[in-house]
């Protein structure tokens, strides 16, 4: 589901708050040229991503799903000359696109790219004491978004911020039997959210270049 409108006011808000610089249209050019999917966020939520890290004061950043690394660059811009970012990419052919863009981006030294099944990546950062980490971006494949939401938990500390993308699903979130495991799984991610007590969280609806989809934005509160 697209709307010219919203491209365009996408397109504005981008264009006069969240400027591309080199960097950020290199790694979106080098994933085109790759093949990858162009599924990174789009400018305005990646600065989206940058505030909220900011003003979160994150020194130690995770991210499930890193594609191309475009949404890790605008992370990785947020944190100190210390400060850490490790990312978990399923795919190594993106994985290396991904640290290609995020070298280019002068955030190699700060930012590690991990690759294989997050799965099997995450206990391994709770056996090397990877955490507590400050905020929790996730993006990956929405089948396993509760397991990703509960390994954050494991991961994180009181006042960690945890984010997952494409929670909407262009609407079918509220489909009555849904056939699509991503929606199946998104919805088993809103039952543990809202049981789960250490999580105070919301949800919104967004709507742009990327279609209409939304995210969730929660917080360890215990």
């Amino acid at each position: 589901m697209t709307n010219p409108q919203w491209n365009a006011v996408d397109e504005y808000f981008s264009r006069t708050i969240a400027p591309a610089d080199d960097a950020l249209t290199a790694a979106l050019a080098a994933s085109t040229a790759a093949g990858l999917p162009e599924i990174a966020v789009a400018p305005n939520q990646g600065k989206l991503l940058h505030l909220l890290a900011g003003m979160q004061g994150a020194r130690n950043i995770l991210e499930i799903g890193t594609l191309g690394g475009y949404s890790t660059i605008w992370l990785a811009r947020a944190l100190p000359a210390d400060g850490r970012l490790i990312t978990l990419e399923y795919d190594p052919a993106h994985a290396d696109v991904a640290r290609a863009n995020i070298a280019r981006a002068g955030l190699d030294k700060i930012v590690e790219v991990r690759t294989g099944a997050a799965l099997d990546s995450l206990p391994v950062l709770e056996a090397e004491g990877a955490g507590p980490f400050d905020l929790v971006f996730i993006d990956a494949d929405k089948v396993n978004n509760p397991r990703y939401v509960e390994w954050a938990l494991k991961l994180s500390r009181p006042g960690t911020v945890i984010i997952v993308d494409n929670v909407v699903r262009g609407g079918r979130i509220t489909t009555a039997q849904p056939d699509d495991p991503a929606i199946t799984g998104t919805r088993e991610l809103f039952d543990l959210v809202a049981r789960e007590p250490r999580l105070d969280a919301t949800a919104l609806q967004t709507v742009g270049t990327k279609g209409y989809d939304g995210l969730l934005l929660a917080r360890v509160i215990g």
